[in-house]
């Protein structure tokens, strides 16, 4: 008879927290990260304190809305477009508020 891989090696049940019981239970979850008081996070959470102070330029973030609504509408940009949506994003806010609206009720 010869034995298979999964016959021999680390324990299962400490790799995997699901492996053992239903995996709700609190002693099978992974212990805490250095420096929390409990939860199963690799890392820790963030501290809005310790972010960088830079945002993103008003035309740059319109470039992003109009991408993101023109994909919800269902007209996702192609490269060809990229022109049209430099021209768009540099019009006024109200402008973009308004085009993004209009792809909004198309849906």
């Amino acid at each position: 008879m010869t034995a298979t891989a999964f016959e021999y090696g680390p324990n299962h049940a400490f790799v995997d927290p699901h492996a053992v019981g239903n995996g709700t239970d609190a002693s099978v979850r992974w212990p805490p990260a250095a420096g929390q008081r409990d939860g199963d996070y690799l890392l820790p959470p963030p501290r809005p304190a310790d972010r960088p102070g830079t945002g993103i330029d008003p035309r740059d973030r319109r470039r992003l809305e109009l991408h993101a609504a023109l994909t919800a509408a269902g007209i996702p940009p192609r490269p060809e477009d990229r022109e049209a949506i430099e021209s768009l994003s540099a019009l006024s806010g109200s402008i973009n508020s308004t085009i993004q609206r209009w792809l909004h009720h198309t849906l």
